[in-house]
């Protein structure tokens, strides 16, 4: 479908190209994909360092960067494991494998679709030669890749790191728990931001100048495509997995890894595939993107080449210092930890990753200001003080990278008052209060956290009143990037609290599936191997608490990403208004709610989020379905270990299916969306542009800490008031399973949403005003309602063509499999769910809800 789809696009827009569509035309240029480099080598800095010299030392620090993550790969490879964990493990990555394979081969028909219309545009429109077009389609492979590549180390990092958190828990000790998954995250962090990093800084001072605009933008646009797909996959994918392997605690009364259970190793699969395969493409593009928006803007809004070329400089040499201090401060942090912890019983394992990030925070700030003066300082007499200005702005970002996760612990963490209002109303009210206060919680959030960001783009508005007009056009918009830059200067530890969680998850999972409790002789190999006596309850206890810390954490690192993808996502639109008001001089009474289309524009991006979050939900519903309709045909509860090795690679299989499907669907309907409301009208494009941004920002917010109260809350029930089984643990598992999807499905998918929507809209609103221009106008209103035709035929199809289906009730349907007797007093195989009761232990469970006729 995607190849047609391009192949009509093509055609179309083939047909239209006028006679000579070039530059010399004088209608369509190019757009970002013909800026120009300044000199970098004409800059500066504390006398005679030049610039360019800065930037090498940069690719040193990137270097250095990718080692620490390839040491840190080596040296938990060397940690030791039990081989009935590590077979676990490497069963988890082995079907994380698979999956990222069918993947990457999904990734190249997309890429296909997109080179298709980066062709069509740049050489039939634009008239740029093949030299330039290829750099640009080059260069788009090499983002998407290296979105795919950073996923890729990210999950072989998490699935050597489980099995040997799991086997750490077995000496009685809380501190190896936290350090081996914090040294996989940092080591995701390091080679992630150091490798895209990298990428950058080799278009700046190996490429020549006039292709540099093209390699940027090609970039752009091929991170943004992997970590958009990868982002709506993962998350489909995982939801489907957690949601049926969580069920079957309430059907069939078993445990949370039961090894019996073929949709567990699913679930270890999808906390991989959604909470960092997705987290990983996603920041990957979060930090490249960002910086293409600050370079676009630079090199558009500032007059002066030179200090066009010192701005530069200072971007990126401030990006490669705060990669050092976030090495610096991971360092000091995990000595401080050691020494605190070294031979402690308990820990409370937020402790450490709370202190990690306010560390990082303000070494980031304070080398800030120290590499902004030495950089910036001589030029003093331009913008009267400019370099603490921009420093100040800068620092803003950085402390909400801070702030931030502190607001979002008040209401996703397992000591929170509104988590434990949750579990309060869950006592007598069941899922149905559970869910409701999960609700306040989220809404509550959103406020706070969405004042927070005011506040600070609001300082960082101020600062960007007080001269920086001297230096550069629309300040405002550059202050708001450089928060978003801000946000991303802790990027290595932002990534590696992140990837924390998923590696706590899978250590409790692993744990169970090993059965290495059961195994004969088990305790006696151990302690003769590896010279300790396992201690089995302290173990299961520390995997359960330091799984809340890393829930808490993931949680923590959504609003920062979703944050970075608005603010930026204000730089990225700037670019466009700038081309449609050649360079603000004509046309701005159009950017105003006076001009219908801009209005227009304001309404119709927030029913576009709103169908985004529902169709996700929808793909995760049906694949839920099936994956519970497998799992319950095929759970063999009597006489077995295990399940199947086969059995759970078709869960897996299942949920692969539903999460390309979905993915696919939603992906074609923000594809034909953006070039329908593109040639509508400009401005009205932008207000929709606008519109998501603002709209997303609150409704992933929401989202994600509802989601996150819901699932902490369960964990209090399992950990703090030991009550798995009962009535109140029911409820609760009913809470997390609608807050899966809405934390880790929809809401995080806003992100690169938002940003690939703006970045192609780059391309898409260039697009339809060169054809206006060229005497068009008409054709481009008929595409405008062609592709709108083609979204909505997409957007029907997200829930008509995902959905379960079935005969209405009282009907037999063929297709659902005839209820089996119970596997065991008070469960059913048949989908009868128990009926919530009153709280705790003993609490009456008979009856039921529905059945799996819907009756």
């Amino acid at each position: 479908m995607p190849a047609a789809a391009a192949a009509v696009l093509g055609t179309a827009l083939a047909g239209c190209a006028p006679g000579s569509a070039s530059a010399e035309g004088g209608s369509v240029h190019g757009g970002e994909a013909s800026l120009v480099l300044p000199d970098l080598g004409a800059v500066t800095v504390l006398g005679s360092v030049s610039g360019r010299l800065l930037l090498g030392l940069g690719l040193i620090v990137c270097v250095l960067g990718l080692a620490f993550g390839v040491a840190t790969y080596v040296q938990l490879r060397r940690l030791p494991v039990h081989a009935a964990m590590r077979e676990i493990s490497e069963l988890i990555y082995s079907t994380c494998r698979t999956y990222l394979t069918r993947q990457g081969r999904f990734l190249v028909v997309l890429w296909v679709f997109i080179a298709a219309v980066i062709v069509v545009y740049y050489r039939a429109l634009v008239g740029f030669e093949w030299g330039r077009v290829a750099t640009i389609i080059a260069f788009s492979l090499l983002g998407m890749a290296g979105s795919y590549a950073v996923a890729w180390f990210g999950i072989r990092v998490n699935t050597l790191a489980n099995s040997r958190t799991a086997f750490a828990s077995l000496a009685g000790r809380p501190l190896p728990v936290h350090r081996i998954p914090m040294q996989s995250g940092m080591s995701i962090g390091m080679v992630l931001i150091s490798l895209e990093l990298l990428m950058m800084l080799v278009i700046l001072l190996f490429l020549p100048a006039d292709v540099a605009g093209a390699c940027f933008i090609g970039f752009a646009v091929g991170e943004s495509l992997g970590a958009s797909a990868l982002r709506i996959a993962g998350g489909i994918f995982t939801k489907i997995a957690d949601i049926g392997s969580d069920l079957m605690k309430i059907v069939f009364k078993i445990k949370e890894d039961d090894a019996r259970n073929p949709g567990v190793i699913a679930d270890c699969t999808g906390d991989n595939a959604g909470d960092s395969v997705g987290p990983s493409a996603d920041g990957f593009e979060t930090y490249g993107v960002t910086g293409v928006a600050l370079v676009t803007f630079v090199l558009l809004a500032v007059d002066d080449p030179l200090m066009q070329a010192t701005l530069l400089v200072w971007l990126f040499v401030v990006r490669a210092v705060m990669v050092i201090a976030s090495a610096v401060s991971y360092l000091a942090n995990d000595a401080w930890t050691r020494r605190r912890y070294a031979a402690a019983e308990r820990m409370d394992f937020e402790k450490p990753l709370t202190s990690l990030v306010w560390l990082t925070s303000v070494v980031s700030i304070a080398l800030t200001y120290l590499t902004t003066w030495a950089v910036l300082g001589h030029l003093d007499g331009v913008g009267d003080g400019l370099w603490w200005k921009v420093a100040t702005i800068i620092s803003c970002g950085t402390l909400a990278g801070a702030l931030i996760p502190e607001l979002v612990k008040v209401f996703t963490s397992t000591n929170s008052r509104h988590v434990r209002e949750v579990v309060t109303s869950s006592r007598e009210g069941g899922p149905s209060l559970n869910i409701l206060s999960g609700l306040v919680a989220g809404n509550i959030s959103a406020y706070w956290l969405g004042m927070t960001v005011v506040a600070l783009m609001g300082g960082a508005f101020l600062i960007s009143e007080q001269g920086l007009d001297q230096v550069m056009v629309a300040p405002a918009v550059f202050a708001f990037g450089l928060v978003a830059f801000g946000f991303l200067g802790m990027g290595p530890v932002t990534i590696a609290v992140d990837s924390y969680g998923p590696v706590t998850d899978n250590a409790q999972s692993v744990y169970e599936l090993s059965l290495v409790e059961e195994l004969p002789g088990a305790a006696e190999q151990i302690e003769a191997e590896h010279g300790f006596a396992p201690r089995w309850e302290p173990a299961k206890r520390m995997l359960e608490e330091n799984d809340g810390a890393g829930n808490t954490f993931k949680a923590t690192a959504k609003p920062v990403l979703i944050g970075t993808a608005v603010v930026g996502a204000t730089t990225m639109i700037f670019s466009i208004i700038v081309a449609l008001t050649e360079g603000l001089t004509t046309g701005l009474d159009n950017l105003s709610l006076l001009h219908p289309p801009f209005l227009l524009g304001l309404v119709t991006g927030g029913a576009m989020i709103f169908w985004f979050t529902g169709a996700s939900i929808q793909a995760v519903t049906t694949g839920a379905y099936r994956a519970v309709e497998f799992i319950k045909a095929n759970i063999h509860l009597d006489g077995s270990e295990r399940a199947s090795e086969a059995d759970s690679r078709r869960v897996v299989e299942i949920c692969t299916q539903y999460a390309q499907k979905g993915m696919l669907t939603m992906f074609l309907a923000i594809f034909f969306a953006t070039l329908a409301f593109a040639f509508v009208e400009p401005f009205f494009f932008i207000g929709y542009l606008v519109s998501i941004a603002v709209f997303g920002l609150y409704q992933a917010i929401f989202m994600a800490n509802a989601g996150g109260a819901w699932d902490n809350a369960k964990k209090i029930v399992e950990v703090d008031l030991h009550a798995k089984g009962t009535a109140l643990h029911d409820a609760t598992i009913v809470g997390d399973t609608v807050g899966d999807p809405y934390k880790d499905t929809s809401s995080v998918a806003l992100n690169p949403v938002i940003k690939f929507t703006t970045l192609f809209g780059l391309l898409a609103v260039e697009l339809a005003v060169s054809l206006t221009g060229d005497g068009r106008g008409t054709l481009v209103h008929v595409l405008a309602g062609v592709f709108f035709v083609t979204s909505a035929v997409f957007v029907y199809r997200s829930f008509y063509g995902m959905r379960i289906g079935g005969a209405p009730a009282g009907e037999e349907d063929p297709a659902e499999p005839e209820p089996e007797e119970p596997a065991e007093p008070g469960a059913t195989a048949g989908g009868v769910l128990p009926r919530q009761g009153g709280a705790g232990a003993g609490a009456d469970d008979a009856g039921t809800l529905v059945d799996a006729e819907g009756r």
